[in-house]
């Protein structure tokens, strides 16, 4: 009688990802953040392409602090999808496969776009 190996039972919840996991499953989720949203950002855009009156009543609607904030968050998912999307081409190229290398470019990635978020937001905010 042959024993056959039985599959090894994983909880999700208590595997740690290393941080270029996490950036891959950001990007992944960035990705499908902008795809669903890009519609309704061009929506919006056009919309205030039409009449100045149409302009200021989205120029009151942007002000809300909920818009904001989304569309805060939306930049953050651009510039880190632009950023994760640089890095993984790198890694295609076969640059930076080492693995002290891979977790300094992740962290980089998950860093730069960060500071670039604020610092543009609070450009755009100001």
């Amino acid at each position: 009688m042959m024993h056959k190996k039985r599959p090894k039972f994983l909880d999700v919840k208590s595997i740690r990802l290393p941080i270029p996991g996490i950036v891959s499953i950001l990007h992944r989720i960035s990705g499908v953040a902008l795809f669903v949203c890009l519609p309704l950002l061009l929506c919006l855009f056009a919309g205030t392409l039409s009449k100045e009156s149409a302009f200021e009543s989205y120029q009151a609607w942007v002000n809300n602090p909920l818009v904001i904030l989304i569309l805060i968050g939306l930049l953050w998912a651009y510039l880190h999808h632009s950023l994760a999307g640089i890095r993984f081409l790198l890694l295609d190229a076969h640059k930076g496969l080492a693995l002290q290398t891979a977790r300094a470019t992740a962290k980089a990635v998950f860093v730069a776009a960060i500071v670039l978020t604020v610092v543009i937001a609070g450009v755009c905010l100001l």
